[in-house]
C-alpha cells in the first residue's frame, strides 16, 4: 500500500506535519492499554515495579520499552515495512517507539543509554530483503536521542531458521553462537532496537554477548512485544 504525502498512514486524514506519517489520534490509539511490567514487558499489575516473573528469574536486559502487543493496526505497519517495501514507513515507526521511550523516561525513570544497537540480519536475509528493519529504525533514533549508533556492531553469523516458525525453546537452540561482536562496547549503556519482541530469544542472546563483552547495561526497545 502506497501513501499519499501528507496523509496519516492508518486514518488517511491530512498530517499537520507530513513526515510524522501517523497523526496523533492514531499516535494515541496504537498505545498499548494493558499493564506490563518494566522489565520483562509481559502483562503485570504494576509497571513500575518487577512482576514476580522477573523477581524469580530477571530476564539479562535491565528494562524493556515496547510501543503496543503485536496487534493491528501497528502489525500490519511492521509487517508493510519488512516484507512490502515500505521503508518509508520506518521514520514514522521510530517516533513512535521515541515517544514510547520519552513516556517511560517521565513515568518509571527509565535510564539514558549511549549506544543503540541494531538486531542484525544474515547477509543473505539483507540483500534479499534490501535493507534491516532495525536499522531504518535505528537512525532516526539515533539522532532524535543524540546517541551513538553503529550498525557494523554485531554480526550474524549464522544464517539461522526463522524465528516465528519455532517453538520457544528451539528459538534459543537456534540462536546459540549466531552473533559475533564487531566493535567494543565495554562501559557502554545500550539500547538494542528491533520491530518485534516475542519470547525474547534473540534479545535475550544479544544482551548475554554485549553484558559478557563488558556492557555497563541493556535494555530492549521495540515497536511490539507480543503478549
Amino acid at each position: 500500500m502506497l501513501t499519499v504525502p501528507g496523509l496519516c498512514w492508518l486514518c488517511r486524514m491530512p498530517l499537520r506535519l507530513s513526515r510524522w506519517g501517523i497523526c496523533s489520534v492514531c499516535t494515541r490509539a496504537v498505545k498499548s492499554r494493558i499493564r506490563c511490567c518494566p522489565q520483562c514487558g509481559l502483562p503485570a499489575n504494576n509497571e513500575k515495579m518487577p512482576c514476580g516473573r522477573c523477581l524469580q528469574k530477571p530476564p539479562l536486559w535491565s528494562d524493556l520499552v515496547a510501543v503496543s502487543d503485536y496487534i493491528q493496526p501497528l502489525s500490519g505497519l511492521i509487517h508493510q515495512l519488512k516484507f512490502s517495501a515500505q521503508s518509508q514507513l520506518a521514520q514514522p515507526l521510530a517516533r513512535l517507539l521515541l515517544l514510547g521511550v520519552m513516556h517511560a523516561r517521565r513515568t518509571r525513570a527509565l535510564p539514558r543509554v549511549d549506544l543503540l544497537i541494531s538486531v542484525p540480519l544474515h547477509s543473505r536475509r539483507h540483500w534479499r530483503r534490501g535493507y534491516n528493519q532495525s536499522d531504518l529504525l535505528c537512525r532516526p533514533l539515533a539522532r532524535w536521542l543524540r546517541c551513538a549508533w553503529h550498525p557494523q556492531t554485531l554480526k550474524r553469523i549464522h544464517a539461522t531458521a526463522i524465528q516465528h516458525q519455532l517453538s520457544a525453546r528451539l528459538r534459543k537452540r537456534n540462536l546459540k553462537n549466531a552473533f559475533r561482536l564487531e566493535l567494543p562496547v565495554k562501559g557502554r549503556h545500550i539500547a538494542i532496537v528491533d520491530d518485534v519482541v516475542t519470547t525474547g530469544s534473540t534479545v535475550a542472546e544479544l544482551s548475554r554477548l554485549l553484558l559478557q563483552s563488558g556492557a555497563a547495561s541493556v535494555q530492549v526497545w521495540c515497536l511490539c512485544r507480543t503478549l
